[in-house]
């Protein structure tokens, strides 16, 4: 008999319980050798007082396990209370979230009947880094931060997932016609890890005319890979066109702990009922398998279930008259499932799964420069009276020896100099300052000194940098 697997199970919020209790029942009898730990989190932890929903003897089950199957939460309504799923993912280093998106038809009703997407978001960057500030009374800032060792696992971890399962291409999603620099190092990464996998094709899309193409035509696409913000929201849309998000399962994939768990959420007006329908979750515990190497239960449990749903038997979220059979609870659904292990779907198309190999170092691609250079600094100042040319005969003066005032914005656009009227201006200016020979990071940080010396707020300052001879900012719309 296989050596069993620890892994730590939550059993969750509102219909937590029920889908839980299904998906093990059944996992176990599908084969799959599983050492369970069981934890508690959600929110009677919440409610406890403890604003993270976990608590400390919790964390070491993860630790120790690093396999977490995690059925959904609810978080109390009110502040204070911190997104478990975000905590966990960032906690454990949980870089990949994995979300197959596959259309049933036509047992399940969807306008895509051909459509097999995964969905590979990078998920601890971008805008969720939640790096806020308000840096004027009319203006907030989201920080947007792409790395270049976050990217190559993301990129790396897509090309991966591609060769394992067969998939034929991988395509990036970003926007770096506008974001040059941030998605630009994105799309950078992308070409680079892909060149390291010639047998895959790749392609890349902008990110609108990319979201519109997988609404109207996801049989175009295959392994899709994307930074956070895009992926969250592009992941729900597929599992959605896909035929329903009810029936999506997730993996939150990290070097050394993995979480998987269905995408959606507790549903507690559905609790207690037998109602729920437990496929979301027994579907992420199938990644759950693959990823632990029970690649044989993962595809038992997986081509039973597609057994289930080409014969007709479905909870009452997806049942359809003169398509469904029968209206099952989630104890029967369970029990159905169980009676067709080892039955292969006729219609649908059957699966199999391949063991994992050893995480692949890859080829990195081009180490980012280390060669630094000083250029100047952009100084952001609070100016009510919103008059661009006033500000500069204000701050121009107060450069200093070494640097000029070369430029003044508005939320990006060009006030000064030759700005236009018509330009809509806030209380929040950024001035920016550039050397005219070398200078030293205390010079430039003398500039904002001197400015708040002179009665005006300084809300932020950035020294601009240089990289290998190629400047480390953007420029100013208009310049």
């Amino acid at each position: 008999m296989a050596a069993k697997t620890p892994i730590t199970v939550a059993y969750g919020d509102g219909i937590g319980p029920e889908i839980m209790n299904a998906t093990l029942q059944i996992l176990e009898a599908g084969g799959a050798a599983l050492d369970i730990e069981t934890i508690e989190i959600g929110e009677k932890v919440y409610l406890r007082g403890n604003a993270a929903g976990i608590e400390p003897s919790s964390w070491e089950s993860l630790l120790r396990t690093q396999v977490f199957l995690k059925a959904p939460i609810t978080t109390p309504q009110g502040g204070g209370f911190k997104s478990l799923n975000v905590t966990t993912r960032k906690t454990l280093g949980q870089y990949a979230n994995v979300r197959p998106c596959v259309s049933y038809h036509p047992f399940v009703d969807t306008r895509h009947p051909d459509m097999d997407v995964v969905i590979v978001r990078e998920n601890e960057e971008d805008l969720y880094a939640g790096i806020e500030y308000q840096i004027s009374p009319e203006v907030t800032s989201c920080l947007k931060v792409i790395s270049r060792p976050g990217s190559e696992k993301i990129v790396r971890y897509a090309f991966e997932y591609a060769r394992l399962h067969n998939r034929k291409k991988v395509t990036c999603f970003m926007k770096d016609n506008i974001m040059k620099m941030t998605d630009g190092l994105f799309h950078k990464v992308f070409d680079e890890i892909a060149a390291a996998y010639p047998e895959i094709r790749k392609e890349v899309w902008i990110v609108d005319i990319g979201a519109a193409k997988l609404a109207d035509t996801p049989e175009a696409f295959d392994v899709i890979v994307l930074p956070n913000l895009y992926g969250d929201i592009l992941s729900d849309v597929a599992a959605q066109i896909a035929g329903s998000v009810g029936l999506a399962g997730s993996a939150n994939i990290g070097d050394k702990c993995a979480m998987f768990e269905a995408i959606h959420g507790s549903a507690p007006r559905r609790a207690g009922q037998n109602l729920a329908n437990p496929s979301g979750l027994l579907l992420g515990a199938v990644l759950m398998l693959v990823h632990i190497n029970q690649p044989e239960a993962a595809a038992r449990v997986h081509n039973a279930w597609l057994r289930t749903i080409e014969d007709g038997i479905h909870t009452y979220d997806i049942f359809t008259e003169g398509v469904s059979r029968l209206k099952v609870g989630t104890k029967e659904f369970a029990a159905a499932v169980i009676e067709r292990l080892g039955q292969k779907p006729n219609t649908l198309q059957p699966v199999s799964y391949k063991s994992r190999p050893a995480a692949a170092a890859g080829a990195a691609g081009a180490e980012g420069s280390t060669a630094m250079e000083l250029k100047g600094i952009d100084v952001f100042v609070y100016w009510p009276s919103r008059d661009a040319s006033a500000l500069a005969e204000a701050v121009g003066k107060l450069a200093g020896d070494g640097l000029k005032l070369d430029v003044i914005d508005n939320r990006g656009v060009k006030v000064w100099p030759a700005g236009i009227g018509e330009t809509f201006c806030t209380d929040s200016f950024r001035c920016r300052y550039l050397a005219t020979g070398a200078v030293s990071v205390p010079k430039v940080l003398e500039v904002p000194q001197r400015i708040a010396a002179a009665g005006i707020e300084v809300s932020v300052a950035l020294p601009l940098r240089s990289f290998a001879g190629v400047d480390g900012y953007s420029m100013v719309q208009g310049q």
